[in-house]
């Protein structure tokens, strides 16, 4: 009863929503929930037992009532043990909670319930070492790979665009950072990660469809097997399900929702190490790829990693000839000669390519 494993099944959650909405998030390319207010209760599995939405939830009381549901398909440790504690109403804020307190947990967990997985969200220190939210164990990254022995799946958060402080703010690419480090940390057990599209605690700034598009790729370029996003706002008001009341942005996130399921047989394929060399007109901009063989084609995802414009010249390998390369969801296409492409990037900006292997004659 854990996720689906079929090829074309990938996981695009949403964190910690009234399960009333699970139709108008299904509608926009939802497959999952993650976390429950207070629950899970017997109304809520309803409810997204009738929406055909499944879940990740705590393992309570009623969770456990319901170990043949396969709407749950998965059950998860408390948001952020990683981050300090807090103390209660103006008590301030205590250590994190320890890595081996989390690994017994776990083990509580999986006993209850040995068939589904075990997903562990952290917080923003998998990317940014300094975070103070770490307390007293800010700028202790040891402390990750202990936490990750008490998880099957393993996620961490954090939102640069919305961010407050100067060292993170802008700088879309501590998404990928952050996804890199948990996957060597996690050594082997998947990796999923949050993203942002609302102002969350801004009252002005929030990623623009086109941020988190490329917050999405970034993401799976580097490895993540699962996203997340988060849609609370608290600025200008409280908003538990912001994105749904942004028709600009719903409508972006849907569109991107809808891509990576048509490609979810493509990213549940195999990656080609080393296939593929890039450079980058602008040294400033580097670009990042990822490589797949599926049905007779090569896909080659990419993806600008700062901030600026260039022209990217891609040579693949083993391609030979001339094929055109489609750029999914442009309406365009790109030459391709032996396996080399170019493109242009604007600032973010990520490109998808599909060239169809040439055939004997």
């Amino acid at each position: 009863m854990a996720p689906p494993s079929r090829a074309d099944f990938f996981p695009i959650a949403v964190w910690l929503q009234n399960p009333a909405k699970a139709e108008r998030y299904r509608a926009a390319g939802f497959n999952l929930y993650v976390g429950l207010w207070r629950g899970p209760t017997e109304e809520q599995l309803q409810q997204l037992q009738q929406a055909g939405m499944q879940v990740i939830c705590s393992q309570n009381a009623v969770g456990l009532r319901h170990r043949n549901n396969p709407t749950i398909v998965g059950w998860m440790h408390g948001d952020e043990p990683d981050n300090a504690q807090s103390l209660g109403t103006g008590k301030g804020y205590g250590p994190p909670i320890l890595p081996e307190k989390i690994v017994a947990s776990y083990h509580r967990i999986r006993a209850a319930d040995p068939n589904r997985p075990v997903l562990l969200n952290l917080g923003q220190g998998v990317a940014w070492d300094d975070y103070i939210g770490r307390g007293v164990r800010r700028n202790h990254p040891e402390d990750y790979p202990e936490y990750v022995k008490g998880c099957d799946i393993a996620s961490f958060d954090i939102y640069p665009v919305a961010h407050r402080h100067p060292q993170i703010a802008g700088n879309l690419w501590y998404v990928a950072s952050g996804v890199e480090r948990l996957k060597e940390w996690a050594q082997g057990r998947p990796v999923w990660n949050c993203i942002e599209c609302t102002r969350i605690h801004e009252k002005e700034r929030k990623a623009t469809p086109e941020q988190v598009r490329c917050e999405v790729w970034m993401s799976l370029i580097h490895g993540s097997t699962g996203l997340i996003y988060f849609v609370h706002e608290w600025q200008p008001k409280f908003d538990e399900s912001a994105l749904l009341s942004d028709p600009e942005m719903l409508a972006a996130v849907s569109q991107i929702n809808r891509q990576i399921g048509e490609l979810a047989p493509v990213l549940n394929s195999p990656t080609l190490s080393d296939a593929v060399t890039v450079a980058s007109s602008n040294a400033s901009v580097p670009i990042a790829t990822m490589a797949k063989r599926h049905g007779g084609a090569v896909y080659l995802f990419a993806v600008a990693m700062r901030d600026g414009r260039t022209r990217a010249r891609f040579s693949i390998q083993g391609l030979s000839g001339r094929a055109p390369a489609e750029v999914l969801g442009e309406d365009r296409t790109c030459a391709s000669t032996d396996g080399v492409v170019e493109d242009d990037f604007a600032s973010w900006d990520a490109h998808l390519y599909r060239i169809v292997i040439p055939g004997p004659r």
